[in-house]
């Protein structure tokens, strides 16, 4: 008798091959829209669900977990961070939770480069002068930015975005700069090119840009505050395209409407969707919508890690990106 097939839920439209994908090796359920689903729909799709297929949008708490029933064994995330799930409380409960590391590396780290320098040439506002035919030719004082080689820039979080970010800094003349919980080994450092700082306040003080790309724990929430912000220069420029969280986005707005900061490139924000109005109309802010790893193949490859997870998992093996406690 053939085994009966592993019952799948995703939260989210994925890309159709993706999609058509998993509809040939599970009993799938898919979304029909791409709504996000509503703290009452993600309970009840655990539980019928043997696997939960969720996303950053998808906030499971423990009290959501208490109510999910004793079907779901499985919530893959489509998605690097766990932040969005209680992963301690899914593992009393035995639910198993999996992410898709490492795939979206080189395009977070290609959008950090692109806000740097966004903001750096003033890029955003040229488009918008061409935009409503306002140019009416070139001056030599017109839209002054600054050069981006040569300028100092601080990465805050020297995983593999952060390394790939060096990487690319390196290549614009830039000199770099890391803070991380771990200082990497002398021939990675060396390799990068990068100075490694114990100190994160002496860090910022004195670099030019400074680069978010470290995770968002408990240990990191606001780990750019009021009274580390205020330690930037007035002249630096503040990018991330990590987690909004790590930044207190109400100080960082008061310090760029007053004049003190040069700037900052967003991909992501504190409160998810409900950004800072205020934000919005300074022009030395280049605001995103989490596009730091939209892209196509980015995409794909991220589907196929959370089938190889959920297909593993159905064989009877540990998921290839099983998130455990120590990684927490």
């Amino acid at each position: 008798m053939p085994k009966p097939r592993l019952s799948v839920v995703v939260t989210r439209r994925l890309p159709e091959v993706v999609e058509t994908r998993m509809a040939e090796l599970f009993d799938t359920e898919l979304r029909e829209d791409d709504r996000p689903m509503t703290r009452d729909e993600l309970i009840a799709a655990m539980c019928r669900a043997d696997v939960l297929v969720s996303s950053i949008t998808d906030h499971i708490d423990a009290s959501m977990l208490a109510h999910s029933g004793e079907r779901v064994k499985l919530i893959a995330n489509y998605g690097a961070g766990v932040d969005n799930i209680d992963v301690a409380t899914a593992r009393q409960r035995g639910i198993l939770v999996s992410n898709t590391p490492g795939v979206t590396t080189e395009d977070t780290a290609d959008m950090t480069m692109a806000l740097i320098l966004a903001v750096t040439r003033r890029i955003p506002e040229g488009l918008a002068v061409m935009q409503t035919g306002q140019w009416d030719g070139w001056a030599p004082t017109a839209y002054l930015g600054g050069r981006v080689g040569g300028r100092r820039l601080g990465i805050l979080g020297m995983g593999r975005i952060g390394q790939a970010v060096a990487r690319r800094a390196n290549v614009f003349g830039m000199e770099v700069h890391y803070h991380n919980r771990r200082r990497l080994q002398a021939e990675v450092e060396e390799g990068l090119g990068a100075t490694w700082w114990e100190s994160l306040d002496q860090m910022v003080s004195r670099m030019d840009v400074i680069s978010i790309n470290c995770p968002h724990t408990p240990s990191t929430f606001h780990l750019m505050n009021a009274r580390r912000l205020k330690l930037l220069k007035p002249s630096a420029l503040l990018v991330n395209t990590s987690r909004g969280e790590v930044v207190d986005e109400n100080a960082l707005t008061r310090m760029l409407r007053a004049g003190e900061l040069a700037g900052a490139g967003l991909d992501v924000y504190e409160h998810g969707a409900e950004i800072n109005p205020r934000l919005r109309h300074l022009d030395n802010v280049v605001l995103l919508p989490q596009m730091g790893s939209a892209t196509v193949e980015g995409r794909i490859e991220m589907g196929e890690k959370v089938i190889i997870n959920i297909k593993t998992f159905d064989d009877g093996h540990r998921p290839p990106d099983l998130i455990v406690p120590s990684m927490l």
